[in-house]
């Protein structure tokens, strides 16, 4: 359009995928306000919330100015990031004891959910990429939130939708499974990695669940319980596998150069590294946490060579867009 500065014109550019910044920047957060690291967690924090306020208005400003454009983005499984990073954010939110704004991004997300999930579910088909599991990815992020929420606030109703979210999400993901092109373990630009990504994610929203029970709201009885420790369990172990052939094949097929793509590859290690601390605590494993502690450094280093490439590609994208 013209009139248009270069930087708006690149920033029109950016696709619905790019939500998962935030996701991958919050689960940094969270990863390294677990590990004791408060200070460095915060500035995570903050680039987290900065980013997602920019994508938030983005989202509202493009149903207004270009809604056959918007449309056409939330029939894609990245329109889902939306929710996702919202609850990532409202985790870390929460756990900071600012539980009322928590409470508010839950709202908000819950709402963007079904909408989002019903457009895009009427798009799933065969041979998908990695995103697919976004739709299990969002829901279990829901499961995650309430049961934080549900445990601050002693709030068993919360609690117990969370737990309905939970196996909804694993529901999701089998379904993501059928529709999910096994050979973007090879090719895949980086989206690929939510196949262990959303595994994380259940894997954390059971251990939230389970450290939600507290002397002064019961929840489960010991079949619950028992069946949410096998479950968490078994999530995490599938987790680690998914990880561990995910990195072979990263370096049996190197892909270095830099895809905005790459963003769901760092959440779902930092996903996984918030998953180990988590459950360490929850499922009575102490060799988790050290674990869990190793893999989050993967992950900050992760963070950094994405962080690192997009600042590139941005002021890349910028020039061009100037030039045009």
């Amino acid at each position: 359009m013209p009139g248009t500065s270069p930087l708006r014109a690149w920033w029109a550019q950016r696709p619905p995928a790019a939500g998962a910044a935030v996701m991958a920047t919050g689960i940094v957060s969270l990863g390294l306000h677990l590990t004791g690291y408060e200070v460095l967690s915060l500035i995570a924090l903050a680039l987290g919330c900065v980013a997602w306020l920019a994508l938030a208005v983005d989202f509202v400003t493009g149903m207004r100015r270009d809604p056959a454009r918007w449309r056409a983005g939330a029939r894609t499984p990245g329109a889902l990031t939306a929710v996702a990073a919202t609850t990532v954010l409202g985790t870390r939110v929460s756990v900071l004891g600012r539980h009322t704004l928590a409470a508010a991004l839950l709202a908000l997300a819950a709402a963007l959910w079904p909408v989002l999930l019903f457009l895009v579910g009427r798009n799933l088909r065969p041979r998908m990429s990695g995103a697919v599991f976004l739709i299990c990815v969002a829901t279990e992020g829901l499961a995650v939130l309430g049961a934080t929420l549900a445990a601050a606030a002693t709030t068993a109703w919360l609690a117990h939708t969370a737990l309905v979210l939970f196996w909804l999400g694993l529901a999701l993901y089998l379904l993501a499974l059928t529709r999910f092109d096994a050979r973007q373990v090879l090719r895949g630009a980086g989206d690929h990695w939510v196949l262990a990504g959303a595994l994380a994610i259940s894997a954390l929203a059971g251990a939230k669940l389970i450290t939600a029970e507290s002397p002064a709201l019961y929840l489960w009885n010991e079949d619950d319980r028992d069946v949410l420790h096998t479950a968490t369990v078994c999530l995490l172990v599938l987790d680690l596998a998914c990880y561990v052939v995910l990195v072979i094949a990263e370096v049996v097929r190197p892909r270095p150069r830099y895809d905005v793509r790459r963003w769901s590859t760092v959440f779902p290690m930092g996903m996984t590294a918030a998953a180990a601390l988590s459950a360490s605590a929850a499922v009575g494993t102490p060799w988790l946490r050290g674990l869990g502690q190793a893999l989050l450094w993967v992950t900050v280093a992760a963070w950094l060579a994405v962080a690192a490439g997009a600042v590139v590609a941005a002021r890349a994208g910028i020039r061009a867009a100037g030039r045009a």
